[in-house]
Parts: structure tokens; C-alpha cells; sequence
């Protein structure tokens, strides 16, 4: 088994910093049902808040069926999986989403105890595994990843 080194920690981190800040910029874009799914493949496991969905195609279902967001990343953490070069990556992101357009979008008939709309605080894995049909990356360079497992849960 071979050994993460300071270096491999420090591409891992940043590859893990540019993945969550292009993944939730996709996720809360116009595009985004046609978009997101490209960071999974068919054979991806996705949990959101329970409910099981398989692959991109499970993720173009449920972004479908789903109000605009807005995700507002508080924190995220990076572990690298020795194993493979380059690793693969445990990425843990926290912070908060708006389903819908906020309370100012809501009709004036929503009860305040609705979800729509309100801030929720949710938690998201990833385990992201090394694309082997992306271009080859030169050392140092941040590789190309897809999502092989993803699970989001509301907190709170």
C-alpha cells in the first residue's frame, strides 16, 4: 500500500477545493439538470436526504423535480484514499441551501413553518474516484475526478 506524502495531501485539498466550488455553482445554475449529471456515471450511488437515486441518470430525475437552490458552502474537508495514483478523495462539504427563491419569493399564503424557501443546513459526502478516460494530468496538476458515491443530509 503506498504512503500519502505532504505533496499528495496538497493536490488532493485543492483538487477537493476547485470540485466543490464548480459542483455547487453547477448545481445552483439554469443548466444545472442538464450539467450536474456529468459529474456522475451510470453506475454512481446517491443518497439524497434517504432516498436512494442511481447514477446520472437518478440525478437528472431528482434536480427535475426540484425548485432552484442556492448552496452557500461553510466548510469542506479532503481525505485522500491511498491505494491509486493519483488517490482518490472522501470529501465532506458543509453549509447551508434555499430551496426555491428564498421567503421573499414565497406567495403570502405559505405557512411559516414551511421548508420552501427557508435556509436549511445540510452535510454532503463525496467519494470522488480518479476519471481513467479524462486526459492524463503532469505531476503536480489537480487530476480529473467523477462521483462514485455522493449522500446529502439535512441537519436539523
Amino acid at each position: 500500500m503506498s504512503t500519502l506524502t505532504t505533496k499528495d495531501i496538497e493536490i488532493a485539498t485543492r483538487a477537493a477545493d476547485q470540485f466543490q466550488r464548480l459542483y455547487y455553482a453547477t448545481y445552483d445554475s439554469s443548466t444545472r439538470v442538464d450539467d450536474l449529471p456529468k459529474f456522475y456515471r451510470a453506475s454512481s450511488a446517491v443518497v439524497w436526504n434517504g432516498t436512494p437515486y442511481q447514477g446520472s441518470d437518478g440525478v437528472r430525475d431528482l434536480l427535475s423535480r426540484m425548485p432552484i437552490t442556492r448552496h452557500e458552502v461553510q466548510s469542506f474537508d479532503c481525505h485522500p484514499i491511498p491505494g491509486s495514483q493519483p488517490p482518490s478523495l472522501l470529501v465532506t462539504v458543509s453549509g447551508t441551501v434555499i430551496h426555491g427563491r428564498g421567503p421573499q419569493g414565497n406567495p403570502a399564503s405559505t405557512s411559516s413553518k414551511s421548508v420552501d424557501g427557508q435556509p436549511r443546513v445540510f452535510s454532503q459526502t463525496f467519494m470522488l474516484v480518479p476519471d481513467s478516460s479524462a486526459a492524463k494530468t503532469t505531476a503536480g496538476e489537480v487530476a480529473k475526478y467523477y462521483i462514485t458515491a455522493d449522500a446529502l443530509r439535512f441537519v436539523g
